[in-house]
């Protein structure tokens, strides 16, 4: 470590402390992993996934055997009757709003089970933006929620006395977003899913983003009807350069095709333009590579708990997906936090990060992603809105021991400004 980069003896001791409590935690992951990769490696397998299907195609993109096959195997691996995994999708709140806007009609209302959902789906839905940009709202859909309870949890008591015959879907955000609210493991979406089906035949629907290969389960095992994911974060594996997934029931699925593309046509067009490598590749490397960012989150916890710092989750607690928070206390340590960890990016780590207008955010954001796809969350990165309670949300790591040392610059940065003592 000292050979390369220039960290204090108390963040090095720190970690070597941290390294020694995370290995019950790292033996978890790891047998996580294994499971999940020999899951990817059957459907693989079980669908003849050949050098044919790695080829391009384009135009209308007609017939197109590898995007084919990729469905199956996506389908497969998530537990769902059917799903399309695409390129074109150009990020996880396209892919989202895609599934919302494919199931839910006029009249329909929407029912959201974990409170606000995260930020940049808000105007999708209508509940933020510009009224006429054609927002489910603009088209008639209602929005309601069930607030979370004071634990943070879903109010499942609540969720059930909002069904009526108007609910068309049941909106469940798996991952924390910008909150500190516990995010959801696969048994408590299968105990919402159980509580709504037994009163509703709504469509429970799963936004899965950064969920993906943390468990060996999945949502649609335990009774959801729709999961959506972008492909920068845990099932692209840091191969995928854009795109996003929809996977479930199929009949909903291909609601959804009908607006990925257009009514008529749906899943039967689209040229995958040479990207069938890099998806098949990168849904192989998967659960990998998500084993590698479960591993960096509970370092990352281990760490600033010694140093001194609240964290979500804490040290240890099994996780329900890639998010780690760190609650910094004050701006001046969240912006160093964020710099800091920039330093150990393997693309532009000489950028120092500073706090923006971001378009889809109410708050200034700062941005930790030195990455070699823009955005990428399955990469080191961090990122915050400049609000209460300052905490900075980390996730990603494509090794593991290049996102420890991302990690330890960035406790590194605090401690240059006496913000570690």
């Amino acid at each position: 470590m000292n050979n390369f980069f220039k960290i204090d003896k108390k963040i090095i001791e720190a970690s070597e402390k941290a390294m020694e409590q995370s290995e019950k935690a790292f033996k978890r992951i790891d047998s996580i992993t294994e499971y999940n990769q020999q899951k990817v490696l059957a459907a693989f397998i079980d669908n003849k996934v050949s050098e044919n299907h790695l080829g391009i195609s384009t135009g209308y993109g007609y017939g197109d055997p590898g995007r084919e096959t990729l469905d199956k195997v996506v389908a497969q691996v998530f537990g769902g009757e059917d799903a399309v995994m695409r390129h074109t999708f150009t990020c996880g709140t396209h892919t989202l709003a895609t599934a919302l806007f494919g199931i839910l009609r006029p009249g329909d209302t929407m029912l959201c089970a974990t409170g606000l959902p995260y930020d940049t789906i808000q105007p999708a839905i209508g509940i933020t933006g510009t009224p006429g940009q054609g927002s489910l709202k603009d088209l008639g859909v209602k929005y309601i929620q069930a607030d979370l309870d004071e634990k943070g949890e879903p109010d499942i008591e609540k969720i059930v006395s909002l069904l009526d015959s108007s609910v068309k879907m049941v909106y469940i955000q798996r991952s924390r977003g910008y909150s500190l609210r516990p995010s959801l493991s696969v048994a408590k979406i299968g105990e919402i899913a159980k509580a709504v089906k037994a009163v509703s035949d709504a469509v429970i629907m799963v936004d899965n983003c950064y969920g993906e290969f943390v468990e060996e389960t999945e949502p649609l095992q335990v009774g959801a009807d729709l999961i959506a994911g972008s492909l920068i974060k845990n099932p692209g594996g840091g191969i995928a350069p854009c795109g996003g997934y929809i996977a479930g029931k199929k009949e909903y699925v291909e609601l959804c095709t009908y607006r990925m593309t257009t009514p008529g046509l749906g899943r039967e067009v689209g040229a995958t333009l040479g990207q069938n490598r890099n998806l098949f590749m990168g849904f192989f490397s998967a659960p990998h590579v998500t084993g590698e960012a479960l591993k960096t989150a509970e370092f990352t916890a281990s760490l600033f708990n010694i140093l001194g710092y609240d964290v979500t989750p804490k040290p240890g607690e099994v996780r329900a997906d890639i998010i780690q928070s760190v609650l910094l206390k004050n701006e001046e340590a969240l912006i160093a936090f964020c710099q800091g960890m920039q330093k150990g990016a393997p693309v532009d780590s000489y950028v120092t990060p500073e706090p923006w207008d971001m378009p889809g955010y109410d708050s200034k954001v700062i941005m930790a992603a030195g990455a070699f796809t823009l955005g990428s969350s399955i990469e080191l990165s961090a990122d915050a809105p400049l609000r209460e309670p300052y905490a900075a949300w980390m996730q990603g790591g494509l090794n593991f021991h290049s996102g420890k040392t991302g990690v330890m610059l960035a406790a590194q940065a605090m401690f240059e400004k006496g913000l570690i003592v």
